[in-house]
C-alpha cells in the first residue's frame, strides 16, 4: 500500500497510507529505525453504540496544504453521519507529530463521539521486549525500549490526558492487541504490559446537533523518559494548534524560495507537483545528508528489505535537482555525507545506510572464483558530476576546498585506472538496475561526465597536468563508445557489452531507457545523430500502448510485472523513464512547437501521480496505480529537473528580445 503521505523534520519521519494509518515512523534518522514497519496504527470512532476504524466504509480524502507538510484530510461515514477534517504535521523543529481531528455531526441530535487512537510499535524495527505503560502523572501512553521512547497524548478543549487507555500484547499466542478492546468503545485500563505490546488511548467529545467538536492527538519521540515529558510539556504550553500553524508557515516559506516558474505553459497541476516533489523530497533527507530512496516499508512483505537506502547515484540525482530549484544548504550535506563513506580506493559500494553504514547486498565480491568490485561504477561518477554543478552555480569555493581531495581525486583516480586499456571503456560493473553486469552505456556516459568534471576542478584549483590527463582520458572513453557501444547496423547504442575470451563483445541490444545516458552527461549532445536514433528507439519501442501510457524500463522488464512482456506492455510504465524521454526531448527542441512532446509527458506524469502528490516507482499498465514504493524520491528528482528544463526553453522561446522577460509579462505591462 502506498504511503500517500510523508511527513518530516529531518529527524522524525511519519508515513500515513491511503486508510489513513501510519505505517512507518523513522526516529531519530531518517531511514534508519523503523518503529512500525508497514504495521498499522489504526484510528476509530465510536458513536451512537457504533464502532468503526477509519479506512473501509470512510470516504477518504489525501491531500497536503498547499505547499506545506501539513496535511489536509477528509473523512465521510454517511452511515456514522460523521464527517471528520484532519491535519497533520511533523513539527518542523520538535520531535513531535501532531494531528487536529475536527468532527461535524451531520445529525440534528446532540451525540457522544469517541475517539481512539491505536499504537502497534516494534520499537527498532522489532517487537522483542517492548514496553507499553500508562503514566499517570503526566495522563498518557508510553512505549519505551533502551534508548527510545516515544509518549501519545490527546487534548480536548484545551485539557490534556488521556480519558481511556489500555495496554497489551499481540500478535502472541492467538491475542490480537487492544484494538479489538476498543471496538466497544470502552477500554481495559490495563496499565502495563512487556514483550511485543501495544496500546489504545480514547477521548471523548461532545457534539450539539448539526455541531462540531475538535481533538487533537501528538505522538512525540526521545531518547528517555525526560525527552518525551519535556516535549509534551511543551505541546501543551505552546499549543498543538500553535505547532500546526508555525509548521505550515515554515513550510510555505521554504517553499518559497524554489520560484514558482509558472510563467510556461504547463498546467497548473504541473506546476502544483514541482512544489510538492521538492517537499516530498525534503521529507527524505536525513539531517546528516543521507537522501533516502524511499520510507515505504511495504516491500518488506516480499522481500524482507525495504528502499530505506542511500544509493550514491539516486542520491546524486536528487542532489542536481535540488541544487537546480536553489537549496545548495542540503546538497552541501548531501556530498560531506559522500565524502565520509568513500573507499580509500576511490569508489562508492552499491547502497548505504543513513547513519553512513555499510547497507545490504546482492552484488557478490567474487564472480567465477575470481575476486572482482562488486560495484555499479556510475554511483562514484554522478556524485564528482552532480557536484561540478552545484560548484559552477554557486561558487563556494571554501565548501570544494575540503571535498577535493577526499572525494573528487580519490574518485577521479579510480575512475582512470578502472578502465580497459585497450577500448579506453570502463571495467565491466553492475548496471543501474542493479541486474546485470557489463559494460554499460549509461555507465559509461556517467564516467565521462564524471571524469570531465574531475577536469574542470582540477583546472580551477589550478592543477593544469591533472586536468589535461582527465580530459584525455574522457576522450578515450568517448572515442570507446564511438568505436564499441554504437552499433552502426542498429543504427543505435547498445544497452550493454560483455567481453568475451576471444577479445571481442557480446552485444546486448535490448532497448533500455537507461540509454538516456548517452547524452544525459554530456558526452554526446541532444541533437548529435547518434543520440536521437537512440532515443527514437526508446520512444517506439518502449512506450506503453495502452490508455495508461508511460515509457518501460527496458523490453521485456519483469520487475513488478502484471501481465507477461508484449509489445504492447514491454513492461511497466515508470515516471523516471518516461521524464527521461521528456529531458531528451526538451534538450534538444529548438523551437516552441518540438516542446510539446516534453509538455505531454509532463503532463502524463502529473495526471497519475496521488491526488497528494506522490509518485511511486512505477504503475500498472492497464489500471495507472501505483506499484512498487511509493513515493520513490528519484521519480520526484527527475521530475523537478525536467519541470526545470522546461521552464527554461519555454521562457527562452516566450521572452521579449528587449528585455529578456516573457512576452505575456511584457504585454502586460505596456498595457497598464
Amino acid at each position: 500500500m502506498p504511503r500517500d503521505i510523508p511527513l518530516a523534520n529531518g529527524a522524525l519521519l511519519v508515513g500515513l497510507d491511503r486508510s489513513y494509518q501510519i505505517r512507518d515512523l523513522f526516529y531519530p534518522v531518517i531511514g534508519g529505525e523503523n518503529h512500525v514497519v508497514n504495521f498499522p496504527f489504526r484510528f476509530g470512532v465510536w458513536v451512537d453504540g457504533e464502532f468503526s476504524w477509519v479506512g473501509e466504509g470512510w470516504e477518504l480524502a489525501l491531500d497536503y496544504q498547499d505547499d506545506t507538510l501539513v496535511t489536509r484530510v477528509t473523512a465521510r461515514h454517511a452511515g456514522l453521519g460523521l464527517t471528520l477534517e484532519c491535519h497533520d504535521a511533523v513539527d518542523f523543529h520538535e520531535n513531535v507529530y501532531i494531528r487536529r481531528i475536527t468532527i461535524f455531526n451531520r445529525r440534528q441530535t446532540r451525540r457522544e463521539v469517541r475517539l481512539f487512537f491505536h499504537h502497534d510499535f516494534r520499537i527498532s524495527g522489532n517487537d522483542i521486549g517492548d514496553t507499553a505503560l500508562y503514566d499517570p502523572r503526566l495522563r498518557c501512553v508510553i512505549h519505551y525500549k533502551r534508548q527510545r521512547y516515544f509518549l501519545a497524548n490527546l487534548s480536548v478543549r484545551g485539557i490534556a490526558g488521556v480519558e481511556q487507555f489500555a495496554t497489551g500484547v499481540k500478535a502472541y499466542d492467538g491475542l490480537e492487541g487492544t484494538w479489538r478492546d476498543a471496538e466497544d468503545g470502552v477500554l481495559g485500563g490495563n496499565p502495563i504490559a512487556e514483550g511485543s505490546v501495544d496500546s489504545t488511548i480514547g477521548v471523548s467529545v461532545g457534539l450539539e446537533p448539526g455541531g462540531r467538536g475538535e481533538c487533537f492527538y501528538w505522538i512525540a519521540a526521545g531518547q528517555s523518559h525526560r525527552d518525551v515529558r519535556i516535549l509534551n510539556q511543551l505541546t501543551m504550553e505552546k499549543t498543538p494548534e500553535l505547532l500546526l500553524s508555525r509548521t505550515a508557515a515554515y513550510w510555505s516559506l521554504w517553499t518559497r524560495c524554489a520560484g514558482s516558474g509558472d510563467k510556461s505553459d504547463l498546467s497548473p497541476g504541473c506546476h502544483r507537483l514541482y512544489r510538492r516533489s521538492l517537499l516530498i523530497i525534503r521529507s527524505h533527507i536525513d539531517n546528516n545528508g543521507a537522501i533516502v530512496a524511499a520510507i515505504d516499508s511495504e516491500t518488506l512483505q516480499r522481500g524482507r528489505d525495504t528502499y530505506s537506502y542511500l544509493w550514491p547515484r539516486d542520491g546524486a540525482r536528487v542532489a542536481y535537482a535540488l541544487d537546480r530549484a536553489g537549496y545548495f544548504e542540503l546538497t552541501k550535506r548531501f556530498f560531506f555525507f559522500c565524502r565520509e563513506i568513500i573507499r580509500d580506493e576511490g569508489y562508492f559500494l552499491h547502497k548505504y545506510n543513513a547513519d553512513g553504514s555499510l547497507a545490504s547486498s546482492w552484488h557478490p565480491w567474487v564472480k567465477d572464483g575470481q575476486p572482482q568490485i562488486p560495484i555499479q561504477e556510475d554511483e562514484t561518477a554522478l556524485v564528482i558530476w552532480a557536484l561540478w554543478h552545484h560548484y559552477a552555480v554557486f561558487r563556494n569555493t571554501e565548501f570544494i576546498k575540503i571535498l577535493y581531495r577526499p572525494l573528487i581525486m580519490r574518485a577521479a583516480e579510480f575512475m582512470v585506472m578502472y578502465r580497459d586499456q585497450e577500448t579506453g571503456l570502463p571495467l565491466p560493473s553492475y548496471d543501474l538496475w542493479e541486474e546485470r553486469q557489463g559494460i554499460l552505456t549509461f555507465t559509461t556516459g556517467a564516467v565521462h561526465g564524471g571524469l570531465r568534471a574531475a577536469a574542470a576542478f582540477a583546472r580551477a584549483f589550478g592543477e593544469t597536468d591533472r586536468a589535461d590527463h582527465y580530459e584525455a582520458v574522457a576522450a578515450e572513453i568517448r572515442k570507446g563508445m564511438d568505436a564499441h557501444l554504437w552499433q552502426e547496423k542498429s543504427g543505435r547504442f547498445a544497452r550493454m557489452i560483455s567481453p568475451l575470451p576471444d577479445g571481442s563483445f557480446d552485444v546486448d541490444l535490448t532497448v533500455d531507457a537507461s540509454l538516456f545516458g548517452c547524452f544525459a552527461f554530456g558526452a554526446y549532445e541532444p541533437a548529435d545523430p547518434k543520440v536521437v536514433k537512440t532515443m527514437q528507439a526508446v520512444a517506439d519501442t518502449i512506450r506503453i500502448r495502452t490508455s495508461v501510457g508511460g515509457v518501460a524500463r527496458y523490453q521485456g522488464d519483469r520487475y513488478q510485472a502484471v501481465e507477461p512482456a508484449s509489445p504492447t506492455v514491454p513492461g511497466n510504465p515508470w515516471f523516471i523513464c518516461t521524464l527521461w524521454l521528456a529531458q531528451h526531448h526538451i534538450a534538444r527542441a529548438t523551437t516552441l512547437d518540438e516542446l510539446q512532446p516534453a509538455r505531454e509527458l509532463l503532463e502524463w506524469v502529473s495526471a497519475h501521480a496521488l491526488p497528494s502528490g506522490v509518485l511511486a516507482e512505477q504503475i500498472h499498465p492497464r489500471e495507472g496505480g501505483p506499484l512498487s514504493v511509493s513515493p520513490l524520491v528519484w521519480s520526484h528528482a527527475e521530475y523537478v529537473i525536467a519541470y526545470l528544463d522546461y521552464t527554461r526553453k519555454y521562457l527562452g522561446f516566450t521572452a521579449c528580445p528587449e528585455c529578456g522577460r516573457p512576452h505575456a509579462e511584457h504585454v502586460s505591462d505596456s498595457g497598464r
